[in-house]
């Protein structure tokens, strides 16, 4: 399911081939987030001209609407959202765990209120895994519990003991059911707990899993300690694990984590800073919408290649913004999609050429995140 490529001399960098049912895809890489099967100011063929390798769908979601059995007799997730690509899903357990007050969690599985319509839904760990498999995803993830930063070890412990115990239910329920060559991944928590981490990955593994999703990080933690336990983690996992990071895709971050070995990211914050009129750009984010930009005829990003920058100026993108014309929303996430997609093609090129060290200083020097 997944290779490794090319090994960075000083960090541990790699390049890599993931191998889902729907083609290659080169890591280390950056998956779009298609919450409700789209992503959000981009069709499909836009995805395709950028050359998106795979999205995150929200199985979650798509459970409370439209349904599965509407995707299903639709033809499958792919066919319902014109996407050809691979597809993974997220399980949904960190949107009940955002859920807070609505949710309940058990060792049974999880009830919680629908954010639509307030009706009670319960889901155990089987179930997440039959809706998954209903909407015929590629990459498929187990249910999991997540604990917020800080949590205590007794609170990490069980949130551990129950995320392999659905992993382990789960796998049985994949392995029996499952029609197509989807693939299956598990996901490690512990909070930020050596051991606790150590246990859940060691379990994880012994399931004979297609790879890793590292959970329960990038909720409120210290920065070194998310990186302590990247580390752990890297030096727990075998190098023909695939590991991917859900949920984290800061472009700083995303180097720091390539560093430590991760290889696939997700990420909602180039689509919604585009909506607030932000953009990616070589030297860091910009707020088009901001007065200085009203007579800046220069394009986003000179040293951007996508249409957007070949074609319009920041002027005219503060103009859309302010004049609150959706064309303006649309061309800053079709750039910050682009730029991303670009970034990451950098990333595995400095890989690749033993330079990767070096493109990270040079880059963090000139990047300005504020």
């Amino acid at each position: 399911m997944f290779t490794v490529l090319k090994e960075d001399n000083t960090t541990k960098a790699r390049t890599g081939i993931f191998n889902s049912r729907r083609g290659q895809v080169m890591t280390p890489a950056f998956f779009p987030v298609a919450t409700q099967a789209a992503v959000k100011g981009l069709c499909p063929k836009d995805l395709d001209r950028i050359g998106i390798q795979g999205l995150l769908v929200n199985a979650y979601h798509l459970y409370l609407r439209p349904g599965t059995k509407v995707i299903k007799k639709g033809g499958g997730l792919h066919r319902f959202m014109g996407f050809d690509k691979t597809i993974v899903t997220d399980s949904g357990g960190y949107q009940i765990f955002s859920l807070k007050r609505l949710r309940k969690v058990s060792d049974w599985g999880v009830e919680f209120q629908s954010h639509i319509d307030g009706k009670t839904v319960s889901l155990r760990a089987e179930d997440v895994i039959g809706i998954q498999l209903d909407l015929d995803s590629d990459v498929v993830v187990p249910l999991d519990e997540c604990v917020g930063y800080p949590a205590t070890y007794e609170q990490a412990d069980i949130a551990v003991k129950r995320t392999l115990d659905w992993a382990r239910k789960s796998k049985i329920y994949f392995d029996k059911h499952r029609q197509n060559d989807n693939s299956f991944l598990g996901i490690i928590q512990g909070s930020t707990f050596p051991d606790l981490r150590q246990k859940c990955l060691k379990e994880i593994l012994s399931l004979d899993v297609g790879g890793i999703c590292i959970g329960g990080l990038s909720v409120g933690e210290p920065i070194d300690l998310r990186y302590n336990m990247l580390s752990l983690i890297e030096k727990n996992t075998p190098k023909n694990c695939f590991r991917y990071f859900m949920g984290y895709g800061r472009p700083l971050d995303i180097l720091e984590a390539v560093s430590l070995g991760v290889d696939l990211f997700d990420c909602v914050v180039p689509t919604r800073f585009a909506r607030t009129g932000t953009a990616y750009t070589s030297e860091g984010k910009i707020v088009v919408r901001n007065a200085d930009y009203t007579d800046d005829h220069q394009p986003l990003d000179k040293e951007c290649a996508c249409y957007v920058c070949q074609d319009f100026s920041r002027a005219y993108l503060r103009h859309l913004i302010n004049a609150k014309e959706i064309l303006g929303v649309q061309l800053l996430t079709y750039h910050n999609i682009f730029w991303y997609k670009n970034f990451m093609q950098r990333i595995r090129n400095a890989i690749k050429d033993g330079d990767f060290a070096s493109f990270k200083k040079v880059f963090v020097s000139n990047f300005k995140e504020q």
